[in-house]
């Protein structure tokens, strides 16, 4: 099922063109129109799902495979030396399309890790966060 006004759904129907590199009757992969790298890839369901945990769990399992044969295909082909795998829910999420980025990466291409500056944990407060995720994965 696709969504009117979503640019993904719209490429998945033929209505935008894009430049696929994977397609299957679950998926669709294609190049990132505005990519960090050349070479980046971005992975959608084909049913419209907004972000990872509406995922299906009967799609769980092809979009992880899928994601991995990119991550693969990136080094192999276009001579990365590895890949930044990412997906944004919500917060950053340009599109409100599941999507999953893959981007090529090679020592000293300027990407550094995450884009944010990092925080640290008061005493005690990092035992007191993983115990509320714990709490809440039981």
């Amino acid at each position: 099922m696709t969504s009117a006004g979503c640019v993904f759904c719209s490429i998945i129907t033929g209505d935008v063109p894009a430049d696929v590199v994977l397609e299957t009757d679950e998926l669709l992969a294609f190049l990132d129109q505005r990519p960090v790298f050349k070479g980046h890839v971005l992975l959608v369901p084909r049913e419209h799902v907004v972000t990872l945990p509406d995922l299906p769990a009967g799609l769980r399992d092809p979009f992880l495979a899928a994601a991995q044969r990119i991550a693969t295909a990136v080094v192999d082909e276009l001579g990365a030396q590895g890949s930044f795998v990412a997906i944004n829910n919500t917060v950053s999420q340009s599109v409100p399309h599941l999507h999953l980025h893959v981007v090529p990466r090679t020592k000293g291409d300027g990407l550094r890790g995450f884009f944010w500056p990092r925080q640290k944990y008061a005493d005690g407060e990092r035992a007191a966060y993983a115990e509320r995720l714990r709490d809440a994965l039981a």
